[in-house]
């Protein structure tokens, strides 16, 4: 072998015939895990948000009530992002100087698509309000982070609803975003947030996305679950009950309508020792969810820190098995490629 094809082989690059080492992909997931953390969202300009614009734009012009028009729209969307995060992993390549491109684009990216510091910030004003007795200022704040009706809440109702934001969205910013990333890189990471947003766009059951969305919200269901089973998962590790974190998802999780919330939520609720679940509004339409982990107390305000604390150590958890994860598969893929080219 001459020496000039030994190029590109270091300790985090790809060998010649291939995708980046293991390394790359951890070093990149770690750097924006702690962008987040340190950061939280960009103030102007977040990617996400764009994506959201263009999606809200392309669908004013696509929109029918019709479940394949639906479906195209979703797959426009959310392959139009993943083939951005091709995109940006072929330039990261191209420009011949691993590892430090391929790093730097897996960290823009998991930055750009990890919500848990955003998540946990909001919901800790919320906690503050209710703490300081502010119930107007707390009914105000509570529709940045999820999308009750607050008018009639009182500070219980609140409260819980705060909390099982934290559950539910730990799995959707955070979670579910790793495990895709690892599975997938960066068009992984960029395709979940593109599928996530897409059904808090259109995938609910109003009259205008009833059919229109059944496409994003059927592909969300399907994206989410390995995230939200790792969730919970985790919540019952890191949590202060296992034994209730576990109990409360195998008995509880599946009366939820949604299947990726309901094995989350149940979890911080046996996790944390509360009910969660009962009667709520969303957008004018009353729902009666089940209670999940009926055995446990009614929420406190004092457990939304109780929530953001399972949340943050449930997300470090999640990065660490998110870089064993993706280095074994790289690993596996890199052997693979090198047996081929041999």
């Amino acid at each position: 072998m001459r020496a000039g094809d030994r190029r590109g082989s270091g300790p985090l690059t790809g060998a010649r015939t291939g995708g980046p080492r293991p390394g790359c992909w951890a070093a990149g997931a770690v750097l924006g895990y702690a962008a987040d953390a340190l950061l939280g969202d960009p103030v102007r300009g977040h990617p996400v948000a764009l994506f959201g614009r263009a999606a809200a734009a392309l669908e004013r012009r696509m929109w029918r009530d019709h479940r394949g028009v639906g479906a195209l729209y979703t797959v426009l969307c959310a392959g139009g992002a993943v083939a951005v995060g091709g995109a940006l992993d072929r330039g990261a390549r191209a420009l011949g100087r691993p590892p430090l491109p391929g790093i730097a684009v897996t960290a823009a990216a998991t930055w750009a698509v990890l919500g848990g510091t955003s998540l946990t910030r909001e919901a800790r004003a919320v906690g503050a309000l209710l703490e300081a007795g502010d119930l107007a200022a707390a009914r105000e704040r509570l529709p940045a982070l999820c999308g009750r009706d607050p008018q009639h809440l009182d500070g219980q109702e609140i409260a819980r609803a705060v909390v099982e934001s934290v559950a539910e969205n730990t799995s959707d910013a955070v979670v579910g975003a790793l495990v895709w990333g690892a599975l997938a890189g960066v068009p992984g990471l960029l395709g979940f947030r593109a599928v996530n947003t897409l059904d808090a766009m259109v995938g609910h059951r109003s009259p205008r996305h009833r059919r229109f969305g059944w496409a994003s919200a059927r592909l969300d269901d399907a994206a989410g679950r390995p995230g939200a089973r790792l969730t919970a998962a985790l919540a019952a590790a890191a949590g202060p009950d296992p034994r209730g974190a576990v109990r409360a998802w195998r008995t509880d999780a599946h009366r939820h309508p949604s299947p990726n919330a309901g094995p989350v939520e149940a979890a911080f609720a046996g996790a944390l020792g509360v009910r969660l679940g009962g009667t709520l509004s969303y957008g004018g339409r009353t729902e009666h969810r089940p209670v999940l982990n009926s055995a446990g107390r009614a929420v406190r305000s004092a457990d939304i820190e109780r929530a953001v604390r399972l949340s943050r150590r449930v997300g470090m958890l999640a990065l660490a098995a998110g870089c064993a994860l993706g280095g074994a598969l790289r690993r596996a893929r890199r052997v693979t490629d090198e047996r081929g080219a041999r």
